[in-house]
């Protein structure tokens, strides 16, 4: 990947994959609709079927547990059910309780009503307070079930969260669990069996394929969530609609390309050279969730007094591409509910700037980085403004 900008965006969106590209090109002149019995259909069902296996891989999962959906978004909403089957008989769920440091799509509930859903504790790096999460759901009353969602890394800071144990309190208290994967999907290793959870979320463009892509991929056995979109057989009929067959292959050519244990070495290196530069260099700097595992492609810090909003405008001017840690709503940058959750005060959250690294990322890009946000810290940050009042 090369353009004229330093892009540290990979959490919002990764660079399509050359690989993706190429997969993807190869299909868009090729007609067939995958349901169809002709050889054009049989052709498109044989792309999809063997990119089942591409994105089972991912996750020690079984190709034909993998239902191909519109992207995360769906996948969660697929999820949080309050119907669920279990071989093929509807089956209600009363609960769901989700973290207080959640994507929207999980936050929103799904389907559930708001009066249903229930938030889980996080400690001061994010990660699920186990002893409230047993706590509640020995609080159900006898006969209820509850679905347990929960990410398996954060978006904003990179935390991993302790979803073994998570999944283990979860089968001993006999509910369902879970998982929103996508920003872990091709980062780090995940056994959907070791996880302990009945299905899981994950998003192509994460990967470096296409955007409008993800699947949700069922653990073994018969228990699943009732299906969101109705209407066909696709996908065995857990999710109808025609399926994007060109897109599912850029999918599965960016799963394939994501496994590479080199590049996320790579990654791991580069993010401990910027950290490091950054805790030695400006000694009012936090970088949020440090003391937990993280992401080794996620850097989340702040400054108190360096807001986002105007840092982010410096940057993208610099020709550098972050996000803030904050959700934005019309181009505001607001207060993260992630870091709301984990204690952060106000001042210092305005202050978070996410820097993302991916399969394109070089050193140059983390040199670029540190020499914009030199030129921001000292125009902007209080500490600066102090010595040069002096």
């Amino acid at each position: 990947m090369k353009t004229n900008k330093t892009y540290l965006d990979y959490n919002a969106g990764a660079p399509l994959r050359k690989e993706a590209l190429a997969a993807m090109s190869d299909l868009w002149s090729s007609v067939g609709n995958a349901s169809s019995i002709h050889s054009s259909g049989r052709n498109a069902r044989s792309v999809i079927e063997s990119a089942r296996e591409s994105v089972a891989a991912l996750f020690d999962a079984l190709p034909a547990n993998v239902v191909f959906t519109s992207g995360g978004t769906e996948s969660n909403v697929t999820a949080l059910s309050p119907v669920w089957l279990q071989d093929g008989v509807p089956f209600s769920v009363d609960r769901l309780f989700v973290s207080a440091v959640e994507h929207p799509s999980v936050l929103a509930g799904g389907r559930f009503s708001p009066d249903k859903v229930h938030k889980i504790n996080v400690d001061d790096c994010g990660r699920v307070d186990l002893g409230d999460l047993a706590q509640q759901l020995a609080g159900i009353p006898y006969g209820e079930k509850a679905l347990v969602s929960v990410m398996a890394a954060n978006s904003e800071t990179g935390v991993l969260q302790p979803i073994k144990e998570i999944g283990v309190v979860v089968e001993d208290a006999g509910h369902l669990f879970h998982v929103d994967a996508v920003q872990a999907a091709g980062r780090m290793d995940l056994s959907i069996a070791m996880m302990g959870c009945q299905a899981l979320s994950v998003s192509s463009h994460k990967l470096g394929g296409p955007q409008g892509v993800g699947a949700l991929v069922l653990a073994k056995g018969s228990v699943r969530p009732a299906p969101l979109m109705t209407g066909g057989g696709q996908e065995s009929w857990r999710r109808a609609g025609t399926e994007n067959t060109a897109g599912i292959a850029g999918f599965a050519a960016a799963a394939e390309a994501s496994l590479n244990v080199d590049e996320r070495a790579r990654l791991a290196r580069m993010q401990q050279q910027l950290e490091s530069q950054l805790k030695s260099q400006y000694s009012d700097l936090l970088i949020f969730g440090c003391e937990a595992p993280r992401l080794a492609n996620t850097t989340c810090f702040a400054v108190e007094g360096v807001p986002a909003e105007t840092a982010l405008i410096s940057f993208d001017l610099s020709g550098v591409a972050v996000s803030s840690g904050s959700a934005c709503s019309s181009g505001k940058v607001g207060v993260s509910h992630v870091l709301t959750a984990m204690g952060v005060d106000e001042p210092t959250a305005r202050g978070a700037i996410r820097v993302s690294m991916g399969w394109g990322t070089r050193e140059d890009d983390v040199n670029a980085f540190l020499k914009a946000w030199k030129r921001i810290y000292d125009r902007m940050s209080p500490q600066k403004k102090k010595e040069r009042a002096v």
